[in-house]
């Protein structure tokens, strides 16, 4: 048997790296936390897509968080998203009537993610978004993007962060339109087609 002197650094050998997780399925996601909008709310929208990894592979076990403005452009400021009972502490869920901005989303089986909200208002110079928050395995940090709708093709050549985009890297933080009203975004997390994530300092 041989002994390591733990004693000296130059004589332990380095472990192998990796990522520790992803644990969100077990504490961060909460029941309804795709139903942003309250319920029947004549803006309502839902936005959906992928998320894939480097390779084009959907990842089962990301999660997407969305915050938003309401259709005024205003960011909301009520509790709710995640509440719970005084007496026991148990998760009571939203109440279907106020509006958070927030919502949380755990990709299924297959890598998909749906949010149902508000369609988002302007805020100042930029067209309205959806700013996104995106984990998943082999993230040590987590990642930032938006999400542009479609229908104000002015506001979208007028905003800040997207004039300073190639077209081809703009269109990654635009929703594709679909039938029925809903929105396509996926995410990719690297690649081919890769989306635009944001820095902030």
């Amino acid at each position: 048997m041989t002994k390591i002197d733990t004693d000296r650094p130059e004589s332990v050998l380095p472990t192998p790296s990796h990522t520790v997780g992803p644990f969100y399925g077990y504490a961060l996601p909460f029941p309804g936390g795709e139903d942003v909008a309250p319920l029947g709310h004549p803006d309502t929208v839902t936005v959906h897509g992928y998320v894939y990894d480097g390779e084009g592979r959907p990842l089962p076990d990301a999660l997407v968080e969305v915050w938003g403005p309401d259709p005024d452009g205003n960011v909301p400021t009520t509790d709710g998203s995640l509440r719970r009972d005084p007496a026991s502490g148990g998760f009571l869920g939203r109440n279907g009537v106020e509006f958070t901005g927030f919502g949380r989303i755990q990709t299924d089986a297959d890598g998909h993610w749906y949010v149902r909200t508000l369609r988002p208002g302007a805020r100042g110079r930029n067209a309205p978004y959806l700013s996104v928050c995106v984990f998943a395995r082999g993230l040590l940090v987590h990642l930032f993007t938006r999400i542009y709708l479609p229908g104000d093709e002015a506001a979208l050549a007028a905003d800040p962060l997207l004039a300073r985009l190639e077209p081809a890297r703009r269109d990654t933080l635009i929703a594709a339109p679909e039938a029925g009203g809903a929105h396509r975004f996926d995410i990719r997390l690297q690649g081919e087609g890769e989306t635009v994530f944001l820095e902030f300092r």
